[in-house]
């Protein structure tokens, strides 16, 4: 720790230079990526990290990275050892089982030197259509991380400043779809480029002392800002399960998650081991992103007005078995491993609820639930894959209703990808776009509901589903009800109709409808105890239907 001293105003500023420097650099990456998942959903991250691999700035985007591109780096440094890291360097990686995410989404990182001394590193993750997996754009099927794609250990993919065209041919061979991907991989360098210079920026103007002075600050803020929550929480031991439907391949067997949480003081323990064992199907994570989910569900609580930094998650502690389905060992699947991570965060909020009454939500719709069509378009000759993550409804809370059509928790500012942009980039329609109505739990403050999203094939293809949450669907809170479950209805009313949540390379014929209803969010406190105006604009609103407000509030109201 550096003993120079630091006005508060310049701490300030240097705060929010950083944090600048990480929305130029995400900036950069959703301006020049070649895929709608990246510039249109905004899957993808950003940070900048100091010489000891402490983030400085994090863009926002998905909270399920959060502190967590800094073990690309540890890892790197790790196994090369420090001097591997020079001028000009970019480096990438994807393997599960160090950053803890599936095989698509990579990560990429540079070294940034000053004056010949490293100063820190500048990184960002983000999803690729598709990295050669058994199924184009990745498998719900998926038994082990062989089948999943390409899997790549820390590798230079630009040597000072030179690209390393081996390994950008390996990847270009082995993807399907090879000019998006080096597009989107470009697209990523640039913004390493974009952290660097802005971090250099910074340490021209203040100096390398000033900054880490600034940072140690900042640091030891954010640190005395989480203990005094934590302390302020009851010295105990906090516990919290629940199950996922299945894993994909045994659809008959729940996957059970369970948490243990532990205060003394002002430190805070988080226990995973007595999850289940990693299973056969892809639902399984590596270490670091049960961590991550840990951290999400944290934050939520104890300080979600203030950006991560290296400050962040001092005060806590994550305990992980190596070889169950949060701590993934190889060849596990791992393609869906959001799934366990969507249910943990709001198992943190569960557990802790008879602690912070005034700080917890109801569970909210808690997956991703993915719709994966792939074939090849009439109109241009060429194979497509198209992947999206729908919305749900969240929790309600002390004080307000759940959000209504949000993505999930696990996913943070992702975007639902317009209609305009998928009935322009692929072949089939969407042909109803609502709110689920009733799909929220009842209670004094109402779940958001879920969506009805339904597509009309153009012409033969495929679709895979990755919907969730059917066994323990959004629970409510101090007397709120639960939500309404997912549902995916495939030609909805038709003779060959179907209802099924997780299916990989279903045929589809031109013209087949497949209906997505995504759950709502739980409830929070009786729904007895809800304003009788409240229900009333529910109804006027569409939220809720009038049966609804009859059966769940005993009120009387009539549609607009």
């Amino acid at each position: 720790m550096t003993t120079t001293t630091v006005d508060p105003v310049v701490v300030e500023i240097i705060r929010n230079a950083l944090s600048s420097a990480a929305n130029d650099m995400n900036a950069t990456l959703i301006r020049s990526a070649y895929t709608p998942i990246i510039y249109e959903c905004g899957d993808c991250v950003v940070a900048l990290l100091d010489d000891q691999h402490q983030v400085l700035g994090q863009s926002a985007g998905l909270p399920i990275f959060l502190g967590n591109l800094e073990t690309c780096t540890k890892d790197t440094e790790e196994q090369f050892g420090r001097d591997v890291w020079q001028p000009g360097d970019v480096w990438i990686l994807n393997d599960s089982y160090l950053g803890g995410t599936h095989l698509n989404d990579v990560t990429i990182f540079g070294p940034v030197f000053v004056d010949d001394e490293l100063i820190g590193f500048t990184a960002t993750r983000a999803h690729w259509i598709d990295v050669g997996s058994k199924d184009p754009g990745g498998s719900m099927d998926s038994v082990n991380i062989f089948q999943e794609g390409l899997r790549l250990g820390a590798q230079k993919l630009v040597d000072s400043g030179k690209d390393v065209h081996g390994v950008m041919s390996t990847i270009s061979t082995n993807v399907r779809f090879p000019y998006p991907t080096t597009g989107d991989m470009h697209a990523m360098i640039a913004t390493i480029t974009m952290g660097q210079k802005r971090l250099e920026e910074i340490i021209r103007r203040w100096g390398v002392d000033t900054l880490r002075a600034a940072r140690d600050e900042i640091f030891a803020q954010t640190e005395r800002l989480e203990r005094s929550v934590i302390e302020g929480i009851p010295d105990g031991v906090y516990t919290a399960e629940g199950v996922l439907d299945n894993d994909g391949i045994d659809l008959d067997t729940p996957v059970p998650v369970k948490l243990k949480i532990t205060v003394r003081g002002s430190d805070i323990d988080f226990d995973v081991t007595e999850s289940a064992d990693q299973t056969a199907g892809p639902i399984n994570c590596g270490v670091a992103q049960a961590v991550s989910a840990c951290r999400v569900g944290y934050k939520l609580l104890i300080s979600p007005d203030v950006p991560g930094n290296g400050g962040s998650f001092r005060p806590m502690t994550v305990q992980v078995r190596e070889g169950s389905v949060l701590g993934a060992v190889s060849p596990a699947a791992v393609q869906w491993y959001f799934t366990p991570l969507g249910l943990l965060i709001d198992l943190v909020a569960k557990a802790l609820a008879p602690a912070l009454p005034d700080r917890v939500a109801g569970a909210s719709h808690g997956d991703s639930m993915i719709v994966l069509f792939a074939g090849n378009d009439p109109r241009t000759g060429r194979d497509y894959v198209s992947l999206e993550a729908t919305l749900g409804g969240w929790g309600g809370f002390e004080g307000s209703d759940g959000e209504t059509a949000l993505i999930n928790n696990v996913n943070g500012s992702l975007k639902d990808l317009p209609i305009e942009v998928v009935e322009t980039r692929y072949p089939f329609r969407i042909i109803d776009y609502h709110i689920r109505t009733d799909s929220g739990g009842a209670g004094k403050w109402r779940g958001g509901n879920g969506v009805v999203r339904e597509y009309v094939a153009q012409h033969d293809c495929t679709v895979s589903l990755w919907f969730e949450r059917s066994v323990t669907p959004a629970w409510g809170l101090f007397g709120g009800r639960d939500a309404t479950p997912p549902e995916v209805t495939i030609n909805p009313g038709r003779a060959d109709e179907r209802r099924l949540l997780k299916c990989n390379g279903l045929r589809l014929a031109k013209g087949d409808v497949i209906r997505c209803a995504t759950g709502g969010g739980g409830g929070f406190g009786p729904p007895e105890d809800r304003e009788a105006d409240a229900v009333r604009a529910d109804v006027l609103d569409g939220q809720v239907t009038p049966e609804a407000a009859e059966s769940a509030y005993g009120a009387r109201v009539a549609s607009a």
